[in-house]
């Protein structure tokens, strides 16, 4: 494959999104008329700067309005195609994108629009330069490829050809299987962007929804394996546009679009049934561990909060000052050593979650997978007799580490040799049910993208949540259901962003500073007895306000019995055609990190009816929680 991306794709000048597109590997770059015209260097010295870094200059884009116009607004626009000839010689292309008409003016008949093309195609040719004919999906004659490709087919000229675009096709719904009546040798270039499907004007979707592959709900794969079977073997060009990437790291949004570009490409070869290009994607069995860096000071909070959720402290670390929490299938570890990741990550957080361990039955195919798809690896130095765990870095600088399936009996009885107390028997919480983390909104589709494509993972719809303060956007990623862990109990992840200054979700990343972890969602079999048994243990409830519980039992029917014993341990409910869930809150741990506890009862997920009750009750609580 051969990749490359248009700069209208990434922020910063020419220059610079030009130094962050070959940092992250690309072959080649789409140069977008506009980061030209507002570069301080002249073409020519564009072209030289692209040659040192390696990059190849794939397409000067765009030229409009050429076919269908009068005689005298046709020769304005091939003299404007001359001087982009020029400008093309001193980048170092042959090639020039050339958007079919959308001007009111343009006629369409079939006859003028061939007569156009071969006009222009024969200027083309006669100064050595090719044209990449692309059906705008609001094109106002042409505006669907099948139509494009055969005004191309008919023309016959050497220097015209055929642009596909991902989103000017998928967003019209036109079939993919189409692409297979496309000669290869007339497909001058591809270009990709994936999107949320939307019901709006085709332009203004294009022009501020375009996503990376991965990130949206095109169906790309088949797209691109189409492509594959008529032997297209051209450059895979991104071409997004996308508000909040160009508010956002150039060489992250870079970096991202390289990463959906190969999982793309991947797939697309697995549909035709080829060999794999990739490692396979990670499929976790569960969550073996999660760790909190903390004080002793916040140790010590974490320990009340535990010990009111009915875990234990089990074991203490060999040689560290870490202590080993245990309850059902679900292990905590609080990490209060005074040097090292955790502590580093302590004094920048607070206590908070600084790791995850995953559990894997192919530690070196992870780590294999995730090298493929330029996922930083983690190393620290750690004592001769210590278990080397391999890990990767996830949201805000935390991280996953790779836990052997085979060996994790073994890991935890030598690192934690030292018994502390017994697990409780009567232990009412069974595994961890969902993880949330919270990040910018223009980090959103990014760490999006790092989970879909690292793990064998689906991701739900997105979500608009009111928040009293504005919309917080959540979505879910979770283990397939052919995977390991989705054949017991799904591994799942929320992730969690906004742009109201206000919102919750943002003052945590103030108070935070950075994205993390913000709340942990336990599971159990019997939400009133785990209720009960924390409410005696000294638990600080996040209290729900008794209009929900009036409004509950109208809208669901339920028995006033039930709605009573919910409102008196603050559970929260939901239902759909699949089932039930119940929910309760603590309040936040130092205004940071808070615990759910659920019980599902055939419902998959996650009880988004009661987020804007649950977000106005912790409005209300800004302060840390006092016991």
């Amino acid at each position: 494959m051969k990749t490359s991306i248009a700069t209208i794709s990434i922020s910063g000048t020419l220059v610079e999104k030009l130094s962050a597109i070959a940092s992250r590997g690309y072959d080649a770059v789409e140069i977008f008329e506009n980061d030209l015209l507002s570069a301080a260097q002249s073409a020519k010295e564009i072209g030289a700067i692209c040659r040192d870094l390696g990059l190849e200059v794939a397409m000067l884009q765009p030229f409009r309005d050429y076919e269908g116009l009068s005689p005298d607004l046709r020769a304005r626009a091939e003299e404007r195609m001359r001087r982009k000839f020029a400008v093309m010689e001193d980048l170092g292309t042959d090639l020039i994108l050339l958007c079919s008409n959308c001007s009111p003016h343009a006629v369409g008949e079939r006859d003028v629009l061939l007569e156009d093309l071969a006009r222009i195609a024969g200027i083309a040719g006669e100064h050595d330069k090719r044209l990449a004919y692309e059906a705008l999906a609001w094109g106002t004659h042409i505006n669907d490829h099948r139509d494009a490709w055969a005004l191309v087919r008919d023309v016959d000229h050497p220097a015209l050809g055929l642009t596909l675009d991902s989103f000017h096709s998928l967003s019209r719904n036109i079939p993919s299987a189409s692409i297979g009546d496309i000669r290869a040798d007339k497909l001058f270039i591809v270009q990709w962007a994936d999107a949320p499907i939307l019901q709006m004007d085709l332009l203004n979707w294009s022009r501020h929804f375009r996503c990376m592959p991965g990130q949206g709900d095109f169906p790309l794969v088949e797209f691109g394996a189409q492509l594959r079977r008529i032997g297209y073997d051209g450059y895979w060009s991104l071409e997004i546009f996308n508000d909040r990437f160009r508010a956002g790291s150039a060489s992250s949004v870079a970096r991202d679009g390289i990463r959906g570009l190969k999982v793309l490409h991947d797939q697309s070869g697995i549909a035709l049934r080829r060999a794999a290009e990739l490692p396979a994607p990670v499929a976790p069995q569960g969550v073996e561990f999660i760790e909190f860096a903390a004080s002793h000071a916040e140790a010590e909070e974490f320990g009340r909060i535990f010990h009111a959720l009915g875990f234990a402290p089990v074991g203490r670390h060999r040689s560290k000052d870490v202590v080993r929490w245990q309850q059902g299938g679900i292990n905590l570890v609080i990490n209060s050593e005074p040097e090292g990741l955790a502590h580093s990550f302590d004094m920048v957080h607070g206590g908070s979650v600084c790791a995850l361990g995953l559990t894997v039955d192919d530690q070196q195919g992870a780590i294999d997978r995730a090298a493929a798809l330029d996922i930083d690896r983690f190393a620290q130095s750690v004592a001769p007799d210590e278990w080397q765990i391999p890990a990767l870095r996830g949201v805000g600088g935390s991280l996953f580490y790779l836990v052997d399936g085979a060996t994790r009996d073994a890991m935890w009885a030598e690192e934690f040799p030292h018994a502390l107390e017994q697990a409780k028997q009567d232990g009412l919480l069974t595994s961890v049910d969902h993880i949330a983390q919270t990040m910018q909104y223009e980090e959103f589709l990014g760490w999006l993208l790092y989970y879909t494509s690292l793990f064998d993972f689906t991701k739900t719809p997105q979500l608009e949540i009111a928040d009293p303060m504005g919309i917080v956007y959540s979505q879910a990623v979770e283990s397939r259901a052919g995977s390991v862990a989705g054949a017991g109990k799904p591994l799942r992840f929320t992730l969690n962003g906004s742009m109201a200054a206000n919102a919750l979700s943002t003052r945590f990343l103030h108070n935070y500073f950075g994205a993390g972890v913000q709340h942990i969602a336990f599971a159990c079999d019997d939400i009133f007895a785990a209720a009960a048994k924390a409410k005696d243990a000294g638990l600080p409830f996040l209290a729900v306000g008794p209009n929900y519980y009036a409004d509950l039992e109208a809208r669901f029917g339920l028995d006033a019995d039930l709605v009573a014993r919910m409102a008196e341990h603050n559970i929260m409910y939901d239902r759909d055609d699949n089932g039930e869930y119940f929910q309760f809150y603590s309040r936040a741990v130092a205004k940071r990190i808070f615990f759910e506890v659920v019980q599902r009862r055939g419902y998959d997920a996650y009880g988004a009816a009661n987020a804007s009750v649950r977000l106005s009750a912790q409005a209300a609580h800004r302060d840390p929680v006092d016991f």
